[in-house]
Formats: structure tokens, C-alpha cells, sequence
């Protein structure tokens, strides 16, 4: 080998050995949502529990279980997701309407979305 194959073959492998390692190319998870029901005095369980087996795809059990810790403990998260999908799922609760079997029910329930911690 000539000096000068030499010198390029020897400036190869310095280049080589600093490359810098590759960075992990695994997507970014997006943050999640949480879709918080909160309780009110104007609205039956029959509306909550329809409203969330509508609207989220709970089973009965399942809803009936939110819709008593919304009477208890004064809200309940229904659901954790993506930001777009929490803000759809909680103007979808807004604009369920009110309940018929309730009277005095002058609209639809609240619910707001809040950061997952």
C-alpha cells in the first residue's frame, strides 16, 4: 500500500470511531388526558349511566360503577387519552342535552379535562 492509501485509510477509521451513537428513534408518547364527569344535583343515574355507555362504550356495570363515585366523591374519570380525543369526549358530554326523566334538569352534565399526573 501506497503512503497515501494509508493516510485515507487511517483517516477512515478516526472518522468512524467518532461518530456519535444514534439516538433512540422510538416515537414520542403524546400526553394524556384525563375526561373528569362531575356530579350535580339535577341528573338521574338512568341519564349517567345511559350517557356513559353511549358516549365512552362502558358496560352497565361499568358505568353504574362511575356514576355512584360521581354521586359520592363528586366527579369521576370516565376516560384517559390523547388531548384531541379528551376535548371531543368532553364537548360530547356537554352536549348530550338534558335529562328527561329529571324536571327540574335545566341541561347537560359538566365535565373538563385535566393533565394526567
Amino acid at each position: 500500500m501506497s503512503e497515501e492509501s494509508t493516510a485515507v485509510l487511517e483517516e477512515t477509521v478516526v472518522v468512524t470511531r467518532q461518530a456519535k451513537p444514534k439516538r433512540d428513534q422510538r416515537p414520542k408518547r403524546q400526553p394524556r388526558y384525563h375526561v373528569v364527569l362531575w356530579d350535580d344535583s339535577e341528573h338521574t343515574y338512568d341519564y349517567v349511566i345511559a350517557m356513559l355507555q353511549q358516549l365512552f362504550g362502558h358496560t352497565f356495570e361499568r358505568a353504574y360503577e362511575l356514576a355512584k363515585q360521581v354521586d359520592t366523591n363528586g366527579s369521576a374519570i370516565c376516560l384517559t387519552t390523547t388531548k384531541e380525543h379528551a376535548e371531543l369526549k368532553r364537548d360530547q358530554i356537554h352536549a348530550f342535552g338534558k335529562d328527561p326523566l329529571a324536571s327540574k334538569c335545566s341541561g347537560s352534565m359538566s365535565a373538563s379535562i385535566e393533565a394526567e399526573s
